[in-house]
Parts: C-alpha cells; structure tokens; sequence
C-alpha cells in the first residue's frame, strides 16, 4: 500500500475493518499518541514492549521512525497490521491498524488501538 501525498500511513480502504489517525472518516478515525517529550526512538521501543506484550502481537520491521506489527487471532489465526509513524513535527505517533482479510472486524481493530493508548499513557 502506498500513502496519500502529506500521509505517513496508507489509509483505510472502505470496509469497516480498519482505523487510522491519518483518517479523515468518522468510521475509521482514531487520535495519534503523543510523543510528550519523548525522542522518536523511545516512543518506538516503548510501542515494541506495549506489542509484545499484548496476546498474538509481535513487531515484524522497525525503521528509526516506524513500526510495523502484527497481531494474530488465538482461534482462527487471523492477522491484523498495526503500524505507528513518528510525526516529530506535530508531537505526535499515528496509527493504524487493520484487518488483512475480511469486511468487519467486529470492533477489534479499534479495541486494540485503545488498549495500546491505555498502556502508552500510563507511563507518562
């Protein structure tokens, strides 16, 4: 997938299994984490202990200011992307996360988002 001109992350396609704070859509929008001080390099790691924690999540590429994951399904072995771009000059890490088959992912997709964003904000 390629992104749009300005993105940082490629954006949603229009099935309702997928949601990214680069998203304009209200079906599909989520907030970016905030970097809050940070240096994009500690946000990144502490995103890779936050994943590898998390059941069937696991970090497949990391570039200085990118993250690439994936999270696979305990019963049917589905597997959803989670990305996280470093935006320094907003202050802030997007987000997207998505099914890679499918058309609903029952909510999954943005349950997951926001546990993340639990667990990243409670180190502040």
């Amino acid at each position: 997938m390629t992104c749009a001109p300005g993105k940082l992350l490629p954006p949603c396609s229009p099935r309702p299994n997928c949601v990214c704070s680069q998203n304009e859509t209200r079906r599909h929008a989520v907030a970016p984490l905030p970097l809050a001080g940070r240096m994009p390099i500690q946000a990144l790691a502490f995103l890779t202990r936050i994943v590898s924690s998390l059941p069937g999540g696991r970090v497949v590429g990391q570039t200085e200011n990118y993250l690439h994951c994936e999270f696979t399904s305990r019963w049917l072995r589905f597997v959803d992307d989670v990305d996280f771009a470093v935006d320094q000059a907003a202050g802030v890490v997007h987000v997207r996360s998505a099914a890679r088959t499918g058309w609903w992912d029952f909510g999954v997709n943005r349950r997951r988002v926001e546990k993340i964003r639990r667990l990243y904000s409670a180190r502040d």
